[in-house]
C-alpha cells in the first residue's frame, strides 16, 4: 500500500528532523537551507514499513514560505501536525492545520516534538493545547505521540501509528483523468527533463504519450521512478519522478500538470463552495483580489460572491466565483486555499463545483446558485450530474471531449455515466459513435421550435412544398452543432411528424390547397409545356401566358410553377428552360435506340437535333443536361451515350 504523508507546523518545530529520524533522509537539499538552518522549499523522503510504503512531503514552516507549503500538501493522505513541546501551538501551527482541514486531508496524527526538552507537566499542557486546536476536526481523536528526534523517543510509536492510520484510510477513488501536478522540474545529465509530483489519479507507464498543461505541450514518458527506484508504472497515490522526452525542463514550471493527452482544458474561472475561516479579519467580498492555491499552482484572482449581499462573513459558507488572472488546470471536486493578496494570510478554502464557469451578471446569480445547488445535490450520481452540466450548456450541447473536461472523469467512468443517462432518458446523443450530447429538455425544445418554424413557413408560403433545410438550419440551428440538427430531423421523421426530401422538409399533415385562379394557372402551365414538347418557351414567357387575365402576378405564378417541379411533372434544364418530363424521357429512349446498333455509341449535335426535331437553341442545353445526368459523356465534339 502506498501512502503520502506530509508534515505541517510552525517554523523550527522539528519537522525536517522528524522526517530524518523516521527515514534517514535529510530533506533540506538547497544550499540556502543548509546555511540558514530552515526549510525553504519542499523536501521528499521515503519509508518502507512492510505492507505500507510512505512517501513523505516535508514542508517549510516559515510564514514567508506558505506558498511552497501549499504546493506540497494538496495530494497528501496523512498529515503529521508537528508541535514543539517547548513552544506549543504557534501561528503557523494554526494556519497549517486550517489549510489541511480546508483541503479535506483524509487523516492524520499529531507529533509533539522535542519532548526531551520539557518535563511531563509541560508536555501535558501542550497536549491540552493541541486537543483544543483540533477538537471537532478530522484530527479530533487522532493519535498524539510525543517524540524526540535527538534521542529517538517515540519514533517507533510514530511508525506504528502511521501503519494503523494507513490501514484505516478509505480507498482512493480513481474515477478522474490521470494527472500529476508538478512540484519540481530539473534535468538529469544523459536523461533530460524530469518532473516530480504526487499522482492524483490513474497511472503513468513508460512509453505513454501525455501532455503538459496548461502549456499544451505533447511529451513522451521515457522512464518513471517511485521510491527512488525505476519502475514500469506508477499508480495513483504514489510520489513519482517522470523522465520526459520532447520538452526541456526549463519550459516546465511548478503548477503545471502532466496529464492525459487531449483530456483536460485550462480554465480561468470556476464556481465553488467556500468556507471563510472564523479568525479571518473581514468578510470575503465581491471584487476582492486574492491568491488562489490549487494543486501546486498559485494564481491571482478576483472574487464574485454569489450570495445575497455579495459577501461571506468569517465563519460562514457560501457560493462564489473565482476569476483567475492566469490559466490553470482544475477539476470539479478539487479543493483549494484562498489567501489575502496583501498582507498574505490564509482566509478561506473551498471545493470546485464548476471548473468552467460562465460569468454571472446581475440577476443571473440566482440561476447560478440554483445550478450549483444541483451540482452539489447530484455530486455522487453521475448520470444526473451529466444531465445538469448538459442542461447548463443549453441547445448547443457538448461533445464527449467537452464533457470529459467538465467532469474530469476518465473514459470508462464517463462512458458509464453517459450510458446510464441515456437509459434514464436524461440526455440524447447525436452523431456516430456517441460524439455529441444534449439534455433531453433542450432536445425536446429544439424539436418543438423546428415544428413551429416549419408550420410558420407553410403559412407564409402555402404553395411551397416545404422549407429548405438550409433555411431551417439558419433559423433554428444557427449556433447548434450539425449533429444535433440532423438528430432532431431524424427523431421527428421517426415519429412521422415531418417528411424530408430533396433538401426540403414539411409537416407530414401538410397539404397544399389552391384557389380556383391558382388551379387555372396550374392547368395552363401543364397544357403549355405538354403542347410545346421540346420547344418550350422561356419561363418568364410561360408565366406571362399562364397568369394572363387571372389577376395573379407572374411572381405568384412562379410559386404555382414550383408545384409542377415539386411533383416531378417538369424538368429543369437551365434557369430559363424547363421541359415536360414525359418528353425528356421519350427523347432519352430515342437517343439510346439510335446508338443501340453502333459499336462506338457516339452521337453528334446535328444527329441529336435531327432525332429530337429541334434547333441548336434547344439542342445544346439539352445535351449539357444529359451530360450532367450521365445519360451522355462528351468526347470531343461528339457524345458517348452511356
Amino acid at each position: 500500500m502506498d501512502v503520502i504523508a506530509g508534515t505541517a507546523g510552525h517554523i523550527d518545530h522539528g519537522k525536517t528532523a522528524l522526517v530524518k529520524a523516521l527515514t534517514g533522509t535529510d530533506t533540506d537539499r538547497l544550499p540556502e537551507e543548509k546555511q540558514r538552518g530552515i526549510t525553504i522549499d519542499l523536501g521528499f523522503a521515503e519509508l518502507d514499513l512492510g505492507d505500507v510504503r510512505i512517501g513523505f512531503v516535508d514542508v517549510p514552516g516559515h510564514e514567508r514560505f506558505v506558498k511552497n507549503m501549499l504546493a506540497g500538501v494538496g495530494g497528501i493522505d496523512i498529515v503529521m501536525l508537528v508541535v514543539a513541546a517547548d513552544e506549543g501551538v504557534m501561528p503557523q501551527t494554526r494556519e497549517h492545520f486550517q489549510i489541511c482541514r480546508l483541503l479535506e486531508t483524509r487523516a492524520g496524527m499529531v507529533v509533539i516534538t522535542k519532548s526531551d526538552l520539557v518535563d511531563e507537566g509541560l508536555l501535558e499542557l501542550v497536549r491540552l493545547e493541541v486537543a483544543e486546536l483540533v477538537a471537532g476536526s478530522f484530527l479530533g481523536g487522532a493519535p498524539v505521540v510525543a517524540a524526540s528526534s535527538k534521542t529517538g523517543e517515540g519514533i517507533e510509536e510514530i511508525k506504528q501509528a502511521l501503519i494503523g492510520i494507513s490501514a484505516s484510510l478509505p480507498l482512493r477513488e480513481d474515477e478522474q483523468v490521470r494527472r500529476l501536478p508538478i512540484d519540481r522540474s530539473f534535468t538529469v545529465k544523459g536523461f533530460g527533463a524530469v518532473v516530480t509530483g504526487t499522482l492524483l489519479a490513474g497511472e503513468i507507464t513508460e512509453g505513454d504519450e501525455l501532455e503538459i498543461m496548461p502549456a499544451g505541450r505533447a511529451v513522451r514518458v521515457r522512464g518513471v521512478q517511485a521510491h527512488r527506484k525505476a519502475v514500469k508504472t506508477v499508480y495513483a497515490g504514489q510520489r513519482a519522478a517522470v523522465n520526459l522526452g520532447g520538452i526541456d525542463h526549463a519550459e516546465i514550471e511548478r503548477g503545471m500538470v502532466l496529464c492525459e493527452k487531449g483530456a483536460l482544458r485550462p480554465t480561468q474561472a470556476f464556481d465553488a463552495e467556500i468556507e471563510v475561516l472564523e479568525d479571518a479579519k473581514k468578510a470575503l467580498r465581491s471584487r476582492q483580489r486574492v491568491r488562489v492555491h490549487i494543486g501546486t499552482v498559485e494564481a491571482l484572482a478576483r472574487v464574485q460572491v454569489l450570495e445575497e449581499g455579495g459577501e461571506i462573513e468569517p465563519g460562514g459558507r457560501g457560493l462564489a466565483q473565482l476569476r483567475l488572472e492566469t490559466a490553470v488546470i482544475a477539476l470539479p471536486g478539487d479543493t483549494f486555499i484562498i489567501r489575502s493578496y496583501s498582507p498574505q494570510a490564509t482566509i478561506a478554502g473551498g471545493r470546485i463545483l464548476d471548473a468552467f464557469a460562465k460569468r454571472h451578471r446581475g440577476r443571473e446569480t440566482a440561476a447560478a446558485r440554483a445550478f450549483l445547488t444541483d451540482l452539489i445535490k447530484w455530486r455522487e450520481k453521475t448520470p444526473d450530474l451529466i444531465s445538469t452540466f448538459l442542461d447548463r450548456e443549453g441547445e448547443r450541447g457538448a461533445t464527449r471531449a467537452e464533457l470529459q473536461a467538465l467532469t474530469g472523469w476518465e473514459s470508462v467512468t464517463l462512458q458509464a455515466a453517459l450510458g446510464a443517462a441515456l437509459v434514464y432518458g436524461l440526455v440524447v446523443f447525436t452523431g456516430d459513435d456517441f460524439i455529441h450530447f444534449i439534455s433531453q429538455p433542450h432536445f425536446a425544445r429544439l424539436s418543438e421550435k423546428t415544428l413551429a418554424e416549419i408550420e410558420a413557413h407553410h403559412k407564409r408560403e402555402p404553395l411551397a412544398k416545404g422549407i429548405p433545410l438550409e433555411t431551417l438550419r439558419e433559423q433554428i440551428f444557427r449556433h447548434v452543432h450539425l449533429d444535433i440538427f440532423i438528430e432532431v430531423l431524424y427523431s421527428l421523421e421517426r415519429k412521422e411528424k415531418i417528411i424530408r426530401e430533396k433538401g426540403h422538409v414539411w409537416l407530414a399533415a401538410h397539404s397544399i390547397e389552391i384557389s380556383g385562379e391558382e388551379n387555372l394557372v396550374l392547368e395552363r402551365l401543364r397544357k403549355l409545356y405538354a403542347e410545346a414538347k421540346l420547344e418550350a418557351p422561356k419561363i418568364d414567357e410561360a408565366l406571362d401566358l399562364a397568369v394572363a387575365g387571372t389577376g395573379l402576378k407572374p411572381a405568384h405564378g412562379r410559386k404555382i410553377f414550383q408545384l409542377l417541379l415539386n411533383q416531378g411533372e417538369l424538368v429543369k434544364i437551365t434557369e430559363d428552360f424547363y421541359f415536360s418530363k414525359p418528353e425528356i424521357e421519350l427523347l432519352v429512349e430515342k437517343v439510346k435506340a439510335f446508338v443501340a446498333g453502333t459499336p462506338d455509341r457516339l452521337i453528334d449535335v446535328p444527329k441529336f437535333k435531327e432525332i429530337a426535331g429541334i434547333s441548336r437553341k434547344y439542342a445544346i442545353p439539352l445535351l449539357e443536361y444529359f451530360d450532367r445526368e450521365r445519360v451522355t459523356r462528351r468526347a470531343g465534339d461528339k457524345r458517348i451515350v452511356l
